[in-house]
Parts: C-alpha cells; structure tokens; sequence
C-alpha cells in the first residue's frame, strides 16, 4: 500500500483506518524528541560547554548513520565527565517540555484499557520523572553513575538500546498476555526501529527519514495526539 497523506501532516502506509483503539492492549513510546521536546544528553553537555560535540553524535545515531547506539551513547557520555549532578535538575526544570498532545494520547490510551510503556536511550533521571508525570505504567532507561556529586562519565548496567527497547515491549506483551501485534510503538530515531518492527502499530513522531520511510503513520505536523485521527 503506498503512502497517503490522511490529513495535512499525516501520512498512513500499510494501514487501513479506522482503527481502534480498544483493540491495542499496550503502546511503547520513545522519550527524547519523541515524549518530550529535547535530547536531554545534548542538554547536559550544555553545561560543560560541549553541546554541539554531544549533539553531532546524538544526531547521527538518531538517522541511523552510526549503527552502533551503545558505543555511540558511551562516548556521548564519557564527554560529561565532571558535570555536577545536579546540572541534571535543572534541565529538567528549565530546559524539559512534554510534547504536544502527549498527555491526550496517553490518556486516551490508558482509558481504552492499554498498558502505556516509556522505554528510552536517556536517563533515569529524566525517564522516572516523565513517567509519573504523564502517569505512565513503567520505564525503562538507562542510569549515569555518579561519584561525589559528579558525572563519572560512565554508564550503570546494561544500556538501553534499540533491541533492548525491543525486548522491553515484548515481556510487556507478554506479562499481559497479547500479541505483540496488538501493541502500538512511536519514536522519532533508528533506535525506536526494532521495537517499531514486532508492534501491530507503527508511529513516527517528527522523526528521522529513515524512521518515516518504514513507520505505518508519520506524524510530521501537530501533535502526538494526532493519531487519534485514525481511530473510530
């Protein structure tokens, strides 16, 4: 099925509207350009006045042009050496927009009985915060190390990666019993793809070309919200 601009700034390929909400039981969502209106890692470079350094190679993960996201996300982080921790807060406080129509979508989706995931390359930090305040069900990111009040520029555990985001909404379907293919997943980079790959729904919000291309809905105006539109 070829793509079809829907309405201004939607474009449906593969799908068929419309859909219903009701018949998803789970939706994945990204968190960086995706859930909310920045690279929170760009930001906090900001602080040591390495942002255009960060954000180069957040940039080039996001289109897919490094393939590697865990040596991509290492060497982003290892830049943040010595940032003091609470630098974290206030990007939080000052810099950290949710994006629009997010809060509507996900309560139109926990109203319809879904299970609402946020699985993220970011932080901690940022990822438990959005997750309470959107009153989303879980989070999964990764956690920066600190020592003395500082960034060691090192990364806790297992990073979160596209295939682990992947992973993620499949124990999700599988703890509440449903075919991956009733889940929905939205993300605006590469790393979003796999997860993207196994679920019923694919949206790609604002996101990278490579995203657009292989995604079932691109919203490339307006709002998360907007994928409203195709449900009855």
């Amino acid at each position: 099925m070829p793509a079809i601009e829907f309405a201004p700034g939607l474009v449906i390929q593969h799908i068929a509207p419309p859909l219903k909400l009701a018949d998803f039981k789970a939706i994945a969502f990204d968190m960086d350009s995706t859930l909310i209106s920045i690279e929170c890692i760009d930001e906090i470079a900001d602080a040591v006045g390495k942002k255009a350094e960060v954000a180069a190679i957040t940039e080039a993960a996001m289109r897919g042009e490094i393939t590697d996201f865990k040596d991509s996300l290492r060497r982003r982080v290892a830049l943040l050496k010595g940032v003091p921790a609470e630098a974290l807060q206030g990007v939080y406080d000052q810099r950290l927009k949710i994006n629009p129509g997010a809060p509507e979508l996900i309560d139109a989706a926990k109203a319809a009985g879904l299970q609402t995931l946020l699985v993220s390359g970011g932080f901690t930090f940022f990822a438990d915060r959005v997750k309470a305040r959107l009153g989303m069900h879980e989070a999964h990111s990764n956690t920066l190390e600190v020592e003395g009040g500082l960034l060691t520029g090192r990364v806790l555990g297992d990073i979160v990666d596209g295939e682990a985001k992947k992973q993620h909404l499949l124990a999700l379907c599988a703890r509440i019993g449903c075919d991956p293919k009733q889940s929905i997943a939205v993300g605006d980079g590469a790393n979003d793809l796999p997860m993207m790959g196994v679920s019923g729904l694919s949206v790609a919000y604002h996101a990278k070309p490579k995203v657009r291309e292989q995604a079932m809905v691109a919203i490339n105006e307006g709002g998360l919200d907007r994928v409203l539109a195709l449900m009855a």
